[in-house]
């Protein structure tokens, strides 16, 4: 009988919470920039997973396969993109650099959203102790420049892999986001749906992962789709100062580091990650401002 009662006022705290995901997918099919970002991150995403069919395409479907008496050729014939200085297809290198790039900008901040959700909503939660010592934890790493440190603890690494950058990259990304969970989490915490369910004698992991989560994690995703894009730009900013991916590792900021000196005689070295890299970064930062307008009650009425 009491399993019964508990039941029935679950089910009258779910029908006071907001439903704030049941008008988010209506809204954003009516935006138009949401399937451009969709469909230009669904390509890329493609791209990524497959690099080999796609590099197939032009040319040379191997970026390793360099040939020195076809050097810094310019775009046209069986290389699209032309070729880099050793001869390598720079089609072929721009296609397998999209793996690496993607790589390193969504574990990251997967990892640090992980992170963050947990830090953030036990700060936000429970307050008192536990959100003092969190506040500190943040602070310390915010006192760090972002990039500076990550040079150091790049420099300190031997072995520069995908995944060690995107790992040190997060190690730096999620104070800011531990910061927005547990505000989001803050304004939730003390709703009427919340304290009903704590009424009932839910234990909190359930009210959490039941009430406070869906009602407060919207922000903070329109926030991380943005932090992919300028997760790139970093890994990028590093690659091409020599901190970050090293060869035989294929990436976009490998491929603009190596093509820096010779922008003058063949731009196309440069130019066509370049593209590449504007188009995802562009197209990350757009869907996160589309979601967080879309996300946010004021935007969706």
């Amino acid at each position: 009988m009491s399993d019964t009662l508990t039941a029935t006022a679950a089910t009258e705290v779910d029908a006071d919470a907001p439903a704030a995901p049941r008008g988010v997918w209506r809204t954003l099919r009516r935006r138009p920039l949401f399937w451009l970002c969709a469909g230009v991150l669904g390509v890329l995403l493609l791209i990524a997973v497959a690099p080999s069919w796609f590099a197939g395409w032009f040319g040379q479907p191997d970026p390793r396969a360099c040939n020195l008496s076809d050097s810094a050729l310019r775009p046209g014939g069986d290389h699209v993109f032309g070729t880099d200085v050793q001869g390598c297809d720079v089609y072929a290198n721009v296609i397998y650099g999209t793996q690496a790039s993607l790589t390193v900008g969504v574990l990251a901040t997967a990892v640090a959203l992980l992170v963050a959700l947990v830090v953030g909503t036990a700060a936000g939660f429970y307050g008192g102790l536990a959100d003092r010592l969190i506040a500190r934890l943040t602070d310390v790493f915010l006192g760090f420049p972002f990039l500076l440190g990550a040079v150091v603890v790049l420099t300190s690494i031997g072995t520069r892999s995908a995944v060690t950058v995107a790992l040190v990259l997060a190690l730096f990304s999620w104070p800011t986001m531990a910061r927005l969970v547990r505000g989001s989490v803050r304004s939730v915490r003390d709703a009427p749906y919340v304290e009903a369910a704590k009424a009932m004698g839910l234990r909190d992991r359930r009210i959490i992962a039941r009430y406070v989560l869906p009602n407060s994690i919207g922000p903070v995703l329109a926030v991380a789709t943005t932090m992919v894009g300028g997760v790139i730009v970093s890994e990028s900013t590093l690659t091409f100062l020599g901190l970050g991916l090293r060869a035989p590792s294929i990436s976009w900021g490998l491929q603009l580091s190596s093509a820096q000196t010779y922008f003058q005689t063949s731009p196309h070295m440069l130019l066509f990650p370049s593209i590449f890299l504007t188009v995802t970064v562009l197209a990350m930062i757009t869907l996160g401002d589309v979601l967080r307008d879309v996300l946010d009650p004021k935007g969706r009425g």
